[in-house]
């Protein structure tokens, strides 16, 4: 182990990451439970959001039930230990939606940015700054650039005054030594601390957690019962297990969060949270985790199969934000077909 840190902080997703797995249908009594439930098995952070950050409710991502400030004071109301975040993605929200978030009590702003393009981040690290939340950088799809882009853009977020800088596996594409190498990078080159994100579309999530914190990365991501995006993310209950048993402390109840996993969360999921062919082609073609349901309903429309307009989206380093682009490459392909 390169680094002999004995503790981590855990961020809960599944309440913004596992909005795209319910296609964005929580309600505020979900929530309200979810949340009341993380805050009691001393969870330190509780991410709620629409599943592509705030602002995110629209026709392109995906419509939400409740309006996400419903959420984000429902979070808060039942959380008298756990700080509540949000995530934002510069171009989809404003500094006027991370204001409001701030004045019902959000705590953290996680400052999402595809991995080449920290820049357009300053304004929204600044004014979350200057709000007084903590502060993190989020830099997705790190499997499309090497450790040394990803060090440089890092830096850029570190110097608009992120205090957390983390290294996001959007596709669930990395392997562990892929992983390694860019937390190696980063806590070479930053001061400010390192977090890790994974996805589980190769079956690698816990592996890449466990690797990110072997070389330094003390800001770790779950989901419980694997609720999020594609096949989900490192399982939360798992996690803290597999990391008491490394001695490493994370504060989180164990028992608690395994109740949570099995009497509230896997109920409410229509489908388990499992490596299907469409959340495996996910990894495989390095497309955002996000992508799989929109894939699906533009195959139905088009008598198409998912996996083909996933692996062309791959082949066009199609990206977060894009989501439009997933019905124009369906009808390409399809008339493509048509003319074959």
């Amino acid at each position: 182990m390169t680094s002999k840190q004995n503790k981590v902080l855990l961020t809960e997703v599944a309440l913004r990451d596992g909005s795209h797995a319910l296609s964005h249908q929580y309600t505020v009594d979900q929530v309200a439970a979810i949340a009341k439930a993380l805050n009691d098995a001393n969870m330190p952070y509780i991410e709620v959001a629409h599943g592509d950050g705030l602002a995110g409710s629209s026709l392109q991502y995906g419509l939400s039930k409740t309006n996400e400030f419903e959420l984000i004071e429902a979070a808060v109301s039942v959380a008298d230990r756990a700080k509540i975040a949000v995530l934002l993605l510069p171009g989809i929200g404003t500094v006027k939606e991370l204001k409001q978030a701030a004045s019902l009590g959000a705590k953290m702003a996680r400052i999402a940015t595809h991995v080449t393009e920290a820049d357009v981040s300053a304004q929204h690290i600044y004014a979350a700054k200057e709000l007084g939340m903590e502060t993190v950088g989020f830099l997705m799809m790190s499997h499309t650039a090497q450790p040394e882009k990803i060090v440089e853009q890092a830096k850029l977020m570190e110097t608009y005054g992120a205090d957390i800088v983390y290294v996001v596996d959007s596709a669930g594409a990395l392997l562990p030594n892929q992983v390694r190498a860019r937390i190696r990078a980063m806590k070479q080159h930053l001061s400010v601390e390192i977090g890790f994100h994974a996805h589980n579309n190769l079956s690698l999530a816990m592996a890449n957690t466990l690797a990110a914190i072997e070389e330094g990365a003390t800001r770790i991501d779950g989901s419980v019962r694997c609720l999020g995006a594609g096949a989900g993310n490192t399982q939360t209950e798992v996690l803290v297990a597999v990391l008491e048993r490394m001695g490493i402390e994370t504060g989180v109840d164990l028992y608690k969060m395994m109740d949570l996993a099995e009497d509230v969360i896997a109920p409410m999921l229509p489908v388990p949270q499992e490596i299907t062919k469409g959340s495996l082609v996910l990894g495989y073609a390095g497309v955002y985790s996000s992508f799989a349901l929109h894939a699906q309903r533009a195959a139905a429309k088009f008598n198409l199969d998912a996996r083909d307009i996933l692996i062309e989206l791959g082949k066009r380093k199609v990206v977060g934000g894009q989501e439009d682009m997933i019905v124009d490459v369906a009808a390409e392909l399809a008339k493509a077909k048509t003319f074959a």
